[in-house]
């Protein structure tokens, strides 16, 4: 079965296309400005390297965040669109759950802007809290309770001195493993899902509000 999956929920922009489960083509690139120009190029030069059509696909796997808000816009939009011009179902996944994290209980974070990351603990490959916001300093302080042994994510490594602990390679999701996250319900033929972001706060941009009258009226 192919698979496509995709992620926009952080700087890197992560696309794969997979065939039960052994990934075909990906590739993620750095570029956190320009997910909305780079991601419909990217899906079909993954599609072209694998040497298959976007016809073929059988279900679309998107990472659902937490991330700014427009990033998260531009992948889930992306993948919901395709997803129902295929008349496939597209399922949902946690970004966090899709950076590479060892065995061991380990702290995943990304970079949240505004001096925060958002985060997530797990161990053998089950999330066990989160995924959160929160600044390093206030993080740090949690980290015994959470009995952590480890870290990953561009996050931990942005706040390594602060978090203090043994860091990994791995720094943003992979396509292996949002398919991985999605496996059972790729499996089993789940029915899809609406792809609903996880913010975790308000966006950054605002409208602004209504503006009150300079005199009397």
């Amino acid at each position: 079965m192919l698979v496509l999956a995709l992620d926009t929920a952080t700087p890197a922009l992560t696309v794969g296309v997979a065939k039960d489960g052994q990934l075909l083509a990906g590739r993620v690139q750095l570029d956190p400005r320009r997910h909305g120009e780079l991601l419909s190029p990217a899906i079909a030069a993954v599609l072209a390297e694998a040497g298959v059509t976007a016809g073929e696909l059988r279900a679309v796997v998107a990472g659902v965040g937490p991330g700014p808000f427009t990033g998260l816009r531009v992948g889930l939009a992306t993948a919901a669109a395709l997803a129902d011009a295929i008349g496939i179902p597209a399922y949902g996944v946690c970004s966090l759950d899709a950076i590479e994290a060892p065995a061991g209980p380990t702290l995943v974070a990304t970079d949240a802007r505004r001096r925060e990351v958002y985060w997530a603990t797990y161990e053998n490959g089950e999330r066990l809290t989160g995924p959160a916001v929160d600044r390093p300093q206030e993080l740090a302080q949690r980290l015994p309770e959470l009995r952590v042994t480890a870290m990953a994510g561009a996050g931990a490594e942005l706040y390594a001195d602060v978090l203090g602990l043994p860091l990994t390679a791995a720094r943003y999701p992979t396509a292996e493993r949002l398919i991985a996250a999605a496996a059972e319900r790729i499996r089993d033929g789940a029915p899809g899902e609406p792809l609903t972001p996880l913010y975790l706060r308000r966006p950054d941009v605002t409208m602004a509000a209504e503006r009150k009258p300079a005199t009397p009226v």
